[in-house]
């Protein structure tokens, strides 16, 4: 072989290792991104961890404790509820005010501060709420 067979049979060894480390990269990250996109999808069959028999099963309650959590859940649900109808409601102002011919930044600035409050409320009972599961 002369020098230059001997130089094309590198050449191609080497684009051969190439495209092969290629392939095979392409194939971890589709794995990867299989493994990512399988740890999102929620269980639709799983029951809702918020509802009184996931804490019976899961965390062993007693009656005792499941009477507590069901009054401050009746309270919890009462109220978040609320807040969020208003909130939803609030939005919809915000975004016909938004696309109305002549905004009124004012009325914007306004909704948005009761949006705000709306918001800091919902996450107050909330923490609430939490608070008192965790005293059970």
């Amino acid at each position: 072989m002369n020098k230059t067979n001997k130089i094309l049979w590198f050449v191609i060894a080497l684009l051969v290792i190439l495209n092969l480390a290629t392939i095979g990269t392409i194939f971890y990250h589709n794995r990867q991104s299989k493994d990512d996109n399988q740890a999102i999808v929620l269980d639709e069959n799983r029951p809702n961890p918020l509802t009184g028999r996931f804490f019976r099963q899961e965390l062993g309650f007693n009656d005792a404790q499941m009477e507590v959590f069901r009054e401050a859940n009746r309270h919890f649900q009462y109220v978040a509820n609320d807040l969020i109808f208003e909130m939803d409601s609030l939005k919809s102002e915000m975004f016909e005010e938004l696309n109305g011919t002549h905004p009124d930044s004012t009325r914007l600035h306004n909704l948005s501060a009761h949006l705000g409050r709306h918001h800091a409320e919902l996450k107050n009972v909330t923490n609430d709420f939490y608070l008192k599961i965790k005293s059970v």
